[in-house]
């Protein structure tokens, strides 16, 4: 019951083609719409006891993963989404057409059989096969268990056979299922309610980042993916009196690729009126803790090398006073040309068109790769932060924090700009910087600045995007995405 030792790929699939073949001439459908399937396998073996002793017939469905024996008596694994148990087929228990069947199958092959349960010499819990029916004929083989697929990008390429053979891979998805689940659960437990904003639109605002443009035949305009998780919808919705709202759900950047970064990925939002980046921050480390607890079972991490543990107390970094210290410049009154000078003494790859506001970012992500965190990075320069509010007792800097975690930025928040007179001002600068040729740099949303002249509360927002369940899982961003954007072959 084992494949043609030694053939192809090509020769195997052929041979399979031509059991399907004699499947059809037997008359049965080797791809039919329904299944009788009533149990699944880990419920079998969770009641075994109880279906031992009453020699209750079970019906499960499942693909073959392994098949032995030969004559009158076959074995085959059967493995379902839940677990896996063997079968034995008889001959003398089965019709003759489904033992000629048994002759037919290959691994991979979905079936159904129906039959009591009992345990072997060898003490494994077993099906004994009273009928059975083929569900899906499997043309291609799958790759041997032990071996699997190598490769790195046929992994990624064919997730689905990557699944089928690792576990620990199914677990990753299951955790990941989670993390969303629990980030949603905390927040409606807060009063938040969920919301659903655009994600195709005429101006791509809420970040500083290039966006895809596609066209909308039906308008005939040119419209862009959304860059963030509805932040300027968000905001009119606190315009419109609502005071707790939160989104997830996919948004798309036209940047590169790194282990931390993929260009269309999940993101979580939130907006909360009548509060500021202070309350915020209060909010998140609960946050963080209780998905930490639901998703993983534990506030502990090993993480690129540092020992992270988000039950500590969060301490808090200052932004200007970080760069000041290490590395000698003050970023408030330092020029361009100092800060460039700065840059190329500490050798960081930087863009030589670059202005003001990336060029302070690039000396402190130098910086974070040496923070281990959990930390607030707080009191950023204006500049990087065109849309949080600035502090009233330095306007030079603004009501922001981001989240440290291993080295990196694991969330963004800040009191939000609600002055639109402040905001037509800078977005006006950041669209003077895209007309120059940033194509990071933000749009001019003139409709989100009238709706800010209608007035919006006081309000802080925050979001994380799925790389912090890539981080916690100590995994590259683009092995915790099920089935990542690959170069077509």
């Amino acid at each position: 019951m084992t494949e043609h030792l030694g053939a192809t790929e090509k020769e195997l699939i052929a041979i399979r083609k031509q059991k399907l073949e004699k499947m059809r001439e037997m008359g049965l459908d080797p791809y039919p719409s329904d299944s009788s399937r009533q149990n699944k396998i880990g419920e079998v073996i969770e009641n075994k006891d109880d279906l031992l002793v009453g020699g209750k017939a079970v019906a499960i469905a499942g693909r073959i993963i392994s098949l032995r024996g030969h004559g009158k008596l076959v074995f085959a694994d059967l493995l379902d989404e839940s677990g896996k148990i063997q079968v034995v087929f008889k001959a003398d228990l089965l019709t003759e057409a489904e033992f000629k069947l048994i002759d037919l199958l290959d691994r991979g092959d979905f079936i159904e059989t129906m039959g009591p349960l009992f345990v072997t010499k060898a003490g494994e819990m077993t099906v004994e096969s009273r009928s059975v029916k083929i569900l899906a004929k499997a043309i291609r083989p799958l790759p041997e268990k032990w071996h699997g697929l190598k490769n790195e990008e046929s992994k990624l390429r064919k997730r689905y056979l990557d699944l089928l053979l690792n576990p620990e891979l199914k677990e990753l998805f299951r955790q990941k299922a989670r993390f969303w689940q629990a980030t949603r659960q905390f927040l409606v437990d807060q009063g938040f309610w969920e919301a659903e904003t655009p994600a195709l639109e005429t101006t791509a605002g809420g970040a500083d980042a290039n966006p895809f443009v596609t066209h909308h035949d039906a308008l005939d305009i040119d419209v862009y993916l959304r860059i963030s998780m509805g932040e300027l919808w968000q905001k009119r919705l606190m315009v419109a009196g609502m005071e707790k709202t939160f989104e997830i759900g996919r948004q798309f950047r036209n940047e590169g690729l790194s282990r931390e970064h993929l260009q269309d990925y999940s993101q979580m939002e939130f907006y909360w009126a009548y509060a500021n980046y202070r309350d915020s921050m209060a909010l998140v480390c609960q946050l963080y803790r209780y998905i930490a607890r639901e998703t993983f079972g534990t506030t502990k991490f090993h993480i690129n090398g540092f020992d992270i543990d988000l039950a500590d107390e969060w301490s808090e970094i200052d932004y200007a006073a970080t760069v000041r210290e290490k590395m000698g410049l003050d970023v408030a009154t330092a020029t361009e040309g100092e800060i460039a000078a700065k840059l190329k003494e500490k050798k960081i790859e930087f863009n030589p068109a670059d202005r003001r506001g990336r060029l302070i970012d690039a000396l402190w992500k130098q910086i974070r790769k040496g923070v281990a965190g959990p930390a607030f990075l707080t009191n950023h320069p204006v500049e990087v932060s065109p849309l949080a509010k600035r502090k009233v007792d330095n306007p030079r800097l603004v009501e922001r924090y981001q989240v440290i975690l291993a080295g990196s930025e694991l969330g963004n928040g800040y009191s939000e700009l609600n002055d639109p007179l402040d905001q037509a001002e800078r977005f006006r600068e950041q669209a003077a910087l895209r007309a120059a040729g940033d194509k990071d740099a933000q749009m001019f949303d003139q409709d989100f600045v009238e709706a800010l002249e209608y007035g919006m509360p006081p309000t802080t927002g925050f979001g994380f995007s799925e790389r912090l369940f890539a981080f916690l899982a100590n995994r590259p961003v683009r092995e915790a995405v099920l089935f990542p954007l690959m170069r077509p072959q």
